[in-house]
């Protein structure tokens, strides 16, 4: 491999990820080269090796939860140096519309994801705007680095929910961002969480996590909880969702499985049924996942594996035939 190249795993087509040897990316004035240490594989990149999601089309270079090291930085980086430990909002916005000027800078017309809209970070090197980059704290390893991303995804919807410490949630499925929401919403103080999937060996992780688990949600009185997250994302779980909260009760759709689905809005309308639509998270999310995790508040690495990069393409398989007791696969470069 010559110097300017590097070692990537390049999305080619459904099921078809291969290792690739590509130019090193050039940056920008206002950008870093990071050199990757450890990116985590997300369940939408799960729909996208599949040929599932229209956001990600072949060529691509996957990988938007990552952490590593910087390399090099353009002429007009002042805040971070070479060297500096960092994870990354994979989100870039334009910073300067209303959305982005307001909080709500997930919404922005101009947003780009690394991974889906430009090369992401399953690859050696990834170039980033400053503005998206987090030093990591000396006592945060690299793989706590990578989680920041979806723990901030978890913590903007639980934000949306406006939980409180009384409230009983249910969650929808026990992949990481369900997880996730479970972990950050016993961070707000709750008590009461209940956690629903098929897969056995996730619900023992969140059991162990403290959840209250089941595989049929027919083991619950039907309008008892006071706020409920679809981590799934097909059309039983968002209509489940929309059943088994109280009236007056609140709702997260965050599974973005089916672009459809059939929903009972006459009972929503008399019963007051707030609903919410959860993307990604904002700076404000972000910097706070990242100082909890900092604070060793959240925590799955004892659910999480690790494997070189060359293997991404059959982690990916295992996470879609069976994942086993696994809350995330870490790809590692070093």
């Amino acid at each position: 491999m010559s110097e300017k190249a590097m070692k990537a795993l390049v999305y080619e087509g459904p099921k078809l990820m291969n290792m690739r040897e590509i130019s090193i990316p050039s940056i920008r004035s206002d950008e870093v080269l990071i050199r990757v240490e450890r990116v985590g594989i997300c369940g939408s990149e799960l729909s996208g090796f599949l040929g599932h999601n229209s956001l990600r089309k072949p060529p691509l270079i996957m990988g938007h939860e990552f952490s590593g090291v910087i390399e090099k930085k353009g002429t007009e980086v002042s805040r971070l140096k070479t060297g500096d430990r960092v994870t990354v909002n994979p989100l870039i916005t334009c910073g300067e519309c209303r959305y982005c000027t307001t909080g709500f800078s997930q919404l922005c017309a101009e947003r780009s994801l690394l991974g889906a809209h430009r090369p992401g970070a399953f690859a050696e090197y990834v170039a980033v705007p400053e503005k998206n980059v987090y030093v990591l704290e000396d006592h945060v390893s690299f793989d706590d680095g990578a989680l920041a991303e979806p723990f901030a995804v978890a913590v903007h919807l639980c934000r949306l929910l406006k939980l409180d410490p009384t409230h009983r949630l249910l969650v929808m499925g026990a992949g990481p961002i369900g997880l996730f929401t479970l972990q950050v919403a016993q961070v707000y103080g709750l008590k009461d969480i209940v956690v629903v999937d098929l897969n056995e060996e996730r619900l023992d992780i969140a059991r162990e996590l403290g959840a209250i688990t089941s595989t049929n949600l027919a083991d619950f009185v039907n309008g008892s909880f006071d706020a409920a997250v679809d981590a799934v994302g097909i059309g039983i779980t968002r209509l489940q969702c929309v059943e088994y909260v109280k009236p007056g009760g609140s709702v997260v759709f965050s599974g973005l499985h089916q672009n459809e689905s059939s929903l009972p809005i006459n009972d929503i309308i008399r019963n007051e049924i707030k609903m919410f639509g959860a993307f990604s998270n904002n700076r404000a999310d972000f910097e706070t996942a990242l100082q909890w995790i900092s604070e060793g508040r959240v925590n799955i690495m004892p659910w999480t594996i690790h494997a070189p990069l060359e293997d991404g393409s059959a982690c990916f398989e295992k996470l879609i035939s069976n994942p086993g007791k696994t809350a995330k696969i870490m790809l590692t470069l070093r």
